[in-house]
């Protein structure tokens, strides 16, 4: 279907370019990006709060446009991240980092996931500087979300320590401008196995890293094989049980050695009906079990464990206050449940009514040429003046 939207139509383009020129693939830093926002905020007399990682390399950056009393408490949160997955491999027609319209559509790393939602956002914030609020409006920007919603987890815990507590959240992720008030939780892990070297003619005088790594990897695929075949299920997800898998190895130098070092990267991501605690400590106990068999065969072995990143599933109930502001602002209706995760879990858990309604489509994100369709922003734009309407009524 061909776009009815035209570009000089869309009033937010100018930031959406600027900001998919920014390389911010989750390996790099974001701070050229969240440089760029904090100096528009602070032109509109807002100073930022800035939350760093823990080497400063990455930040996330919230801002506040109080009411026009003064008042920063309630208020809701528009949230996206600054993160995008790399471009390695895949095959472009156009630069990935220079914004492209062709047929209706914006094309583009990040276009889709999520800097055309980011850039509406932006847009939107000269009007709400001088506008007289009703309730205060905040930004919320993370870093590495597409890794683990790393730094929302950061920044709603900076959050709840400063006693900042708005009623709710809006998370742009694409849901095509439907209202989303559920996802699975997402939790990833990496797993070090550390062997002793020999020469593969020798291998009593080793520990082979890789095969105790393919041992765990064996049990993990039958525990998640395990969700296909029993369950629990949710029919309300196209994908309607816990899932999982090892998605990354590194391990070896030659054929001829036995390996020292293997590298694991594996994830799972639960619907609600499964303890995604419980299962974290099965993760623990079958490397424990390993790590004791690998320190059997020469105490140099072992293996170590790290949580990369564990994201809560989103469970807003029905009837709650801020599907009903979804849908005010023109959210569609959706009793979909998505399979990726967001870090409207995490604003959740802090007591924030959250939904993730952003433009574009979920299919065309972390694509070669990702796009998303003029009309998707269009749409986007739209809700945001709705959302100024009702904050200014």
């Amino acid at each position: 279907m061909s776009s009815t939207t035209t570009e000089q139509d869309l009033a937010s383009l100018d930031w959406t370019r600027r900001l998919i020129a920014v390389d911010t693939t989750s390996r790099n830093s974001n701070l050229e990006l969240i440089d760029l926002v904090a100096a528009e905020v602070r032109r509109l007399g807002v100073e930022p709060l800035l939350v760093p990682n823990e080497d400063g390399a990455k930040a996330n950056l919230f801002a506040t446009f109080p009411a026009a009393d003064g008042s920063t408490d309630g208020g809701i949160v528009i949230s996206g991240h600054t993160d995008v997955v790399p471009v390695d491999g895949q095959d472009w027609f156009s630069d990935p980092f220079s914004a492209q319209i062709r047929d209706g559509r914006l094309y583009g790393r990040g276009a889709a996931d999520m800097k055309s939602y980011i850039g509406a956002a932006l847009t939107l914030l000269p009007r709400l500087a001088e506008a007289d609020l009703s309730t205060p409006v905040h930004l919320a920007l993370s870093y590495d979300e597409e890794i683990g919603c790393v730094g929302g987890g950061r920044l709603v815990a900076e959050l709840e320590r400063r006693g900042i507590r708005p009623e709710f959240c809006i998370v742009g992720e694409p849901t095509s401008m439907r209202v989303i008030a559920e996802h699975k939780s997402v939790n990833v892990f990496r797993a070090t196995f550390t062997g002793v070297a020999a020469h593969s003619s020798l291998t009593p005088d080793g520990v082979n890293a890789i095969h105790h790594a393919s041992r765990f990897a064996v049990a993990f695929a039958e525990m998640v094989d395990g969700w296909r075949e029993n369950g629990p299920f949710d029919p309300g997800y196209v994908v309607p049980f816990s899932t999982g898998g090892v998605n990354l190895v590194h391990g070896g130098i030659a054929s001829n050695t036995v390996p020292d070092r293997c590298v694991l990267e594996f994830e799972f991501r639960s619907v609600a009906a499964v303890d995604a605690a419980e299962v974290t400590s099965r993760v623990r106990a079958a490397l424990a079990e390993i790590d004791a068999r690998m320190r059997a065969e020469d105490p140099r072995a072992g293996v170590a464990v790290e949580v990369i990143g564990q994201v809560p599933g989103l469970r807003t109930p029905p009837g709650s206050a801020v599907l009903g502001l979804g849908a005010d602002l023109g959210g569609l209706p959706s009793e979909e449940k998505v399979t990726y995760g967001t870090e409207a879990g995490q604003f959740t858990g802090i007591g924030i009514g959250t939904i993730v309604c952003g433009p574009g489509d979920i299919a065309q994100a972390h694509t070669a040429d990702e796009w998303i369709e003029l009309d998707q922003i269009a749409a986007c734009e739209k809700f945001f003046d709705a959302l100024l309407a009702r904050v200014t009524a």
